[in-house]
């Protein structure tokens, strides 16, 4: 059943049509199917004949699907496509249903097609009724066959399933379905691939009959698979003494399986041979020319497809170890944390993702960590992904902040020759004290995990997806200051990871905070487990993972260094740098001198925000010597450097670096560039050793 307030869909005024009296008397259900916004309704008689609860159907094709085997599917589908296509008004099919309780039933069904005045189809309108009692009479049923032999011959209901596999398992998985097998009246199948000379066994028969030694055979030896891949030509078995006169080697092994009669084909794709099938039969003797014309048929038709499926294989492994070449060959090992990664390709062949990850490890204890995702699905984004990443990790390295590093590799994305962007997230964590500076351009939301496993989304100020941020002239990224405590782990991902078809992105990052949350605490296993669930629901985009958990007491062996950019009226990144200097001075060991650090850093930075344009950058690091101080710097733009005066009469302004003098053991400037640096230097406490 559908709701007729389909949220904002476009449906027609007398939507669902209702069906007569006479219909519902006789066990007869009717559909209406609006081609439009893809909504079917289904009345109740009509989920009856499906075998279906009204709860169980919400208004779309798709949830009637498992109730209709593969190859019935397809038949019902070419019925309907053709019909949609020559401008037919009516259709009507013979197809069976799987019910609840697993067996077959035959069900009939009538389509009428409405089309618009250009002739476009725009609605079926329809019934659906369970014929199996009409079909139980013989005569009835033998016109039923004979029309569908006539329709649809064995290779191509066959040919039509095959048409949906994708990789070599899928096509022995549509062979080996019990309905398909009794497209040739067998009762198993065996299936080898030609590879490197020899045939490999990738489909055994009935439980029982694997003979060992024949994983892998040679073409020369005596087995009927290796004879028909030989001479290419099909091999009939129509007995068990034939089966034990020309294969003697076989026969012993499988003698007590029951099997009385066999074909073995040769699979045949561009004029080569690349395998072969054998079908055994129980209760079968002999195989008339009709039989054998439609064997061969079927193999070719086969051969094909295994032919799409082993190219299919190969061209996704080809993608997939150039998107493994791009990503990190190793994950350094960074004092003070535990890191996992992990990247799940996607299922579709060579269509490969941009995602990646990086770890970088930089001075001071601090490590820098990338989560990101080129536009596109393809050996294009791949590329891509590996020059963005080695940008964004040269740019670290070289010491930028990390809103610095965010629009550098933005504006190289711009100049580089590609029309695609990128969404990224960039975390630089200083071990030693916890503090957490997070860029976002266009991505996810990362999560963050407490050591008991509550686990909760941190919503973070983002700015435009890399590239598109350089396009349009807005390169200024907020920077998120946070604390990362012992214990604490940091969650960040690629969108595979949350989004699903037909599901909200909110949902998707509800599910996976309650996944994270219930999830192993060993962070290797967790993130094992997050792909085996992007598995399981047959995620088809590919998927980026990396946790970083801070591990508790550690102590970077040269101090630490951290940096926080402020703009001008952007109070946001005035408190985050406030908050970033409170939270380095409590864990280098300097609670004692707190106030004065902090004042003098706000003096310093209030001077450049209010005397100069373009912001300032403010940083705060640990000076190793005989002497263990801490050093603020704050650099601007401007080149004019500021001197020390005396307050007005008002007292209101003129104070600063007087009072940087008087707090600070030390303070200078220094040119930089186009721009100034003016520090102030405070002798701390050496830090007391960890018993």
């Amino acid at each position: 059943m559908v709701d007729r307030a389909a949220g904002a869909l476009s449906l027609p005024d007398d939507w669902p049509a209702h069906a007569d009296l006479s219909l519902t008397l006789n066990r007869m259900g009717s559909f209406d199917w609006d081609l439009a916004s893809g909504l079917m309704y289904v009345d109740r008689p009509g989920l009856d004949v499906f075998d279906l609860r009204p709860d169980e159907y919400d208004g779309h094709p798709e949830s009637l699907a498992h109730r209709v085997p593969r190859e019935e599917a397809a038949r019902l589908d070419a019925v309907v496509a053709q019909a949609l296509k020559n401008g037919s008004e009516h259709y009507g099919a013979y197809f069976r249903i799987r019910c609840r309780d697993g067996s077959l039933r035959w069900t009939h069904t009538q389509g009428h097609v409405r089309r618009d005045e250009t002739g476009r189809p725009h609605r079926i309108i329809g019934i659906m009724r369970d014929a199996t009692q009409e079909l139980t009479d013989a005569t009835e049923r033998q016109e039923v066959d004979q029309e569908r032999r006539r329709q649809t011959s064995v290779v191509e209901s066959t040919t039509a399933a095959l048409a949906h596999a994708r990789t070599v398992q899928d096509v022995i998985d549509v062979l080996k379905d019990s309905h398909g097998l009794e497209h040739f009246g067998a009762t198993s199948l065996v299936m080898g691939l030609l590879e490197a000379g020899r045939i490999h066994l990738v489909a055994e028969g009935p439980v029982g009959s694997f003979v060992p030694g024949t994983r892998w055979t040679r073409v020369d030896e005596q087995y009927p698979m290796s004879e028909v891949v030989r001479t290419l030509t099909p091999r009939f078995i129509e007995s068990k003494q034939d089966f034990a006169d020309s294969y003697p080697r076989l026969w012993p092994h499988i003698s007590d399986l029951d099997i009385c009669a066999a074909a073995y084909l040769p699979l045949i794709a561009q004029a080569k041979p690349i395998g072969a099938l054998g079908l055994l039969y129980r209760d079968k003797t002999g195989f008339s020319a009709d039989e054998r014309n439609v064997l061969v048929a079927l193999s070719s038709s086969i051969a094909q497809s295994l032919a799409r499926a082993v190219l299919y294989e190969q061209e996704h492994d080809l993608a997939e170890g150039l998107q493994q070449a791009m990503l990190p060959r190793r994950i350094p090992d960074v004092p003070g944390a535990q890191i996992a990664v992990r990247y799940r390709s996607a299922r579709l062949g060579r269509d490969i993702g941009g995602d990646w990850y990086d770890i970088i490890a930089l001075p001071g204890g601090r490590v820098g960590a990338v989560i990101g995702d080129v536009q596109g699905h393809d050996t294009h984004a791949a590329a891509v992904m590996g020059q963005l990443r080695i940008v964004l990790r040269a740019y670290a390295a070289e010491g930028h902040t990390p809103a610095t590093v965010m629009a550098r590799a933005s504006v190289f994305l711009h100049e580089l020759d590609t029309e695609r962007f990128a969404t990224c997230t960039y975390a630089e964590a200083d071990l030693s004290t916890g503090v957490m500076q997070l860029v976002r351009a266009g991505h996810v939301d990362p999560l963050i995990r407490d050591s008991d496993g509550s686990t909760r989304r941190l919503s973070l100020e983002g700015g435009l997806p890399l590239g598109l941020s350089a396009e349009f002239g807005q390169l200024e990224y907020p920077v998120s200051t946070v604390e990362l405590d012992p214990g604490q782990a940091l969650l960040l991902y690629t969108d595979g990871l949350v989004e699903q078809p037909g599901a909200d992105l909110d949902d998707g990052m509800q599910t996976l905070t309650s996944l994270v949350r219930g999830g192993p605490r060993d962070l290797q296993q967790l993130a094992d487990r997050l792909c085996e669930v992007v598995d399981e629901r047959g995620g088809d985009d590919d998927v980026a993972i990396l946790l970083l958990r801070r591990k508790g007491a550690y102590t970077a062996q040269a101090g630490g260094r951290l940096q926080q950019h402020v703009a001008q009226s952007d109070p946001e990144a005035l408190s985050s740098a406030r908050h970033m200097i409170r939270a380095a001075v409590s864990a280098w060991g300097a609670r004692e001198r707190a106030d004065e650090i902090e004042l003098a850093a706000d003096e310093m930075t209030t001077n450049a925000l209010m005397h100069t344009e373009g912001g300032a950058i403010v940083t705060i690091r640990v000076l190793s010597g005989i002497e263990r101080r801490l050093r603020v710097e704050v650099e601007d733009r401007s080149s004019a450097l500021p001197r020390r005066r005396d307050a007005g009469e008002s007292g209101v302004s003129g104070r600063g670096l007087m009072l940087v003098d008087r707090l600070a053991e030390a303070w200078g400037v220094e040119s930089r560039g186009s721009g100034k640096c003016v520090w102030c230097e405070f002798i701390i406490p050496d830090r007391q050793p960890i018993a």
